[in-house]
């Protein structure tokens, strides 16, 4: 992580002297500078993926970042709920840009990854594939205690603290619907948009599954922080 916070240092000087030698003057946007604190309004780039890495372990940035997304959150407080289930520095949404139906209770870090994915790869994916607007989205859950696959052994899942959401389908503006199960495989415009923001979220979430993993995945998104990195 040192190593890491070094070079996109390093990339950061780089940045400012390209642009006073452009410009004549330096300026450097707070996006491009790694001390600086994550606003989900900036456009993504290389140093975002550290900013939302800080906040697994600060509780009090991660909320002040979340207060930039426009999202409506209350905190939770800390608990435990059972062996290897619980949360703690979580939220409940209370409403989401695009909306969403009931709450969702989600870690304060999996809610930042979730609103810069909403912002940065849903509405524009949305835009330029549908030319509609996403108006609510259709979710099976974000906590739950329960274990992968809901199995009676074997790990714990991220839901089981409150680190993951499942993802079933969006209904635009227009009334429409796009469901992960019934468009996945569509060749139209509405297989592209769930494409692109499959592929999309694999920039801010630790996994993002869908129907190409396998088979239990084959009608939601799986968005989870903290995860084994997978992106299928």
């Amino acid at each position: 992580m040192r190593r890491w916070i070094a070079a996109l240092a390093v990339l950061a000087c780089l940045l400012g002297l390209w642009h006073l030698h452009r410009e004549g003057r330096l300026v450097v946007e707070d996006r491009w500078l790694p001390w600086r604190p994550l606003d989900i309004a900036d456009t993504p780039n290389v140093l975002t993926r550290l900013k939302l890495a800080r906040l697994d372990r600060d509780g009090d940035a991660c909320r002040a970042a979340l207060a930039t997304s426009g999202f409506g959150f209350r905190e939770l407080p800390d608990r435990v709920t059972g062996e290897g289930c619980g949360f703690r520095d979580a939220v409940m949404l209370t409403s989401t840009r695009a909306g969403h139906g009931p709450s969702l209770s989600l870690s304060c870090r999996t809610a930042v990854a979730f609103a810069l994915w909403e912002r940065h790869v849903l509405e524009p994916a949305a835009r330029d594939h549908l030319g509609h607007r996403v108006v609510r989205f259709e979710h099976a859950g974000s906590y739950a205690c329960r274990n992968t696959y809901s199995r009676a052994t074997g790990p714990r899942s991220r839901h089981a603290t409150a680190d993951a959401i499942d993802l079933t389908g969006f209904v635009l503006d227009d009334g429409s619907r796009v469901r992960v199960l019934a468009h996945w495989d569509d060749d139209g415009a509405k297989g592209r948009f769930l494409h692109e923001v499959h592929r999309g979220a694999c920039g801010f979430f630790g996994s993002a599954l869908g129907p190409d993993y396998n088979t239990a995945h084959r009608d939601h998104f799986h968005f989870d922080r903290g995860g084994f990195g997978a992106c299928r």
